[in-house]
C-alpha cells in the first residue's frame, strides 16, 4: 500500500492542486458566497458556504464512483476521459486569461432567502448540484490521480482531501468577504489571480494528456 501511494502522489497532488486553484476562478457557487457575505451576513454566507461544500463531497463521490467503475470494465476508455479533462482545463486557462484581460467588474449576486441558515445551506447544495462546471472539475480532478492499475482508495484519498479543501475554502470566502479591506484588496489583484491560474491549468492539462493509464 506505501508504494502504491508513494507512485501516485504526485498525481494526488497535482489533483489537489487543480482543485484548490479552481476555487480561486469564480464560479456561481463562488460568487453567491461572495454576494451574500457582502450585502446580508457572516452567517448567512457560511450556512451557503456548507450547503455548497457538501455538494462538493457528492460531486467527489459520483466522480469517484463512476471513474472506479470505467477502470474496472473499460480500462481502455480511461484515455478518453483523460483526453476530455485535459480540454477541460484548457478551457479553464482560456477563461482564466480572457478575465485577466478583460476590465470588466465581476457581478456578485446576493442571496436573500426567508428562513434560518437551513434555507441557505439547501440553497448551496442546490447550486452545486445543478453546477454543469462542478462535474467536469471533479471528473478532471479525480482523473488526475487515477491510472488503470490504481487500487480503488486512491480516489477516496482525493475525494477526503478536496473535501476538507472545499469545506475549508468556502467557509474562508464566507468569513473574508463580510470584510470591506479583504473585498477591496481581492478585486485589486483579480488581474494577477487569474493570469496564474491559467497558467496552472496550462501545466495541469499537459500533465494530465501525458500522465500514464
Amino acid at each position: 500500500m506505501i508504494d502504491v501511494l508513494a507512485i501516485s502522489w504526485s498525481g494526488i497532488l497535482l489533483a489537489y492542486g487543480v482543485f484548490i486553484m479552481g476555487m480561486f476562478s469564480p464560479g456561481p457557487n463562488i460568487l453567491s458566497i461572495i454576494g451574500t457575505s457582502m450585502s446580508v451576513g457572516r452567517n448567512e454566507g457560511r450556512s451557503l458556504a456548507l450547503g455548497i461544500a457538501s455538494g462538493s463531497l457528492l460531486w467527489g463521490l459520483l466522480a469517484w464512483a463512476g471513474l472506479t467503475t470505467v477502470l474496472v470494465t473499460y480500462a481502455s476508455f480511461m484515455a478518453v476521459i483523460k483526453f476530455v479533462g485535459a480540454i477541460y482545463l484548457l478551457w479553464l486557462a482560456f477563461k482564466s486569461f480572457r478575465s485577466a484581460a478583460s476590465a470588466r467588474q465581476i457581478n456578485v449576486k446576493a442571496l436573500a432567502l426567508p428562513g434560518n441558515g437551513l434555507a441557505y445551506f439547501r440553497r448551496g447544495l442546490l447550486i452545486q448540484m445543478t453546477n454543469p462546471k462542478a462535474a467536469l472539475t471533479w471528473t478532471a480532478t479525480v482523473s488526475l490521480g487515477l491510472a488503470t492499475d490504481a487500487p480503488w482508495w486512491v480516489g477516496g484519498i482525493i475525494v477526503a482531501g478536496t473535501t476538507v479543501i472545499s469545506l475549508a475554502g468556502h467557509l474562508t470566502y464566507a468569513l473574508a468577504f463580510s470584510t470591506q479591506p479583504v473585498i477591496r484588496t481581492f478585486f485589486a489583484a483579480r488581474c494577477w489571480i487569474e493570469t496564474g491560474l491559467g497558467v496552472f491549468f496550462c501545466v495541469a492539462s499537459y500533465k494530465l494528456a501525458t500522465s500514464r493509464l
